[in-house]
């Protein structure tokens, strides 16, 4: 039978792996063309940290 890994093991571990890709996240923006009156999308992976910033911007 497999150890339990205790709760402070495991936060410890998750300050360990701070760069890791689980701090990025995909963004979906739909963006409306002028011209046309089409949408497209605009798909991107970026940090968690810099979600409001991309969908702040024009």
């Amino acid at each position: 039978m497999a150890k339990k890994v205790s709760k402070n093991s495991r936060v410890g571990q998750r300050a360990a792996n701070a760069g890791s890709g689980r701090d990025f996240v995909k963004v979906v923006k739909s963006v409306k063309d002028p011209a046309s009156g089409k949408y497209t999308y605009k798909e991107l992976m970026i940090h968690k940290d810099k979600v409001k910033e991309f969908f702040a911007k024009k």
